[in-house]
């Protein structure tokens, strides 16, 4: 009896795995070229990580001077007036985004409510080259 019992369920166990090989020969995972990728999509990557990039890094701190998390950052140009980027901050109160190479301001703001009448904290830096730029913002308004 148990040995029925086992030959049943190698039997459903196995009709259920083979269920799914047709939806994969469908599809054209048989196919050895299916599974390798292509030349030109590696090729692809490796320029992609040539490129170069500057890094904004950033920790944002409260009045009593500790790092805040989960505060939502907005990037933009200091000529724009949309932000190019939103992030928040990690668990340390820190962030971090690639922005393009070449001299540009940036002005880094916590998108935060704010009293009527003032300002959200902000701070701004310059990209020149492929570098990285640690800033700082502090939710205390009157600490910067």
């Amino acid at each position: 009896m148990t040995i029925s019992r086992t030959r049943a369920a190698v039997a459903r166990r196995l009709l259920v795995g083979c269920a799914s090989l047709p939806f994969l020969f469908c599809f054209g995972a048989g196919r050895l070229d299916a599974v390798q990728p292509a030349a030109s999509f590696v090729q692809s990557d490796s320029q992609a990580a040539k490129k170069d990039y500057a890094l904004i890094y950033g920790t944002v701190w409260d009045v009593d001077k500790r790092p805040v998390a989960g505060v939502p950052i907005t990037i933009r140009t200091a000529s724009g007036k949309k932000a190019k980027w939103n992030l928040v901050s990690d668990r340390r109160g820190e962030f971090a985004q690639r922005v393009p190479v070449g001299g540009q301001d940036y002005i880094i703001q916590a998108d935060i409510k704010t009293p009527k009448g003032q300002a959200k904290p902000e701070t701004k830096v310059h990209i020149d080259d492929n570098e990285r730029r640690d800033v700082s913002l502090h939710l205390d308004t009157k600490a910067q």
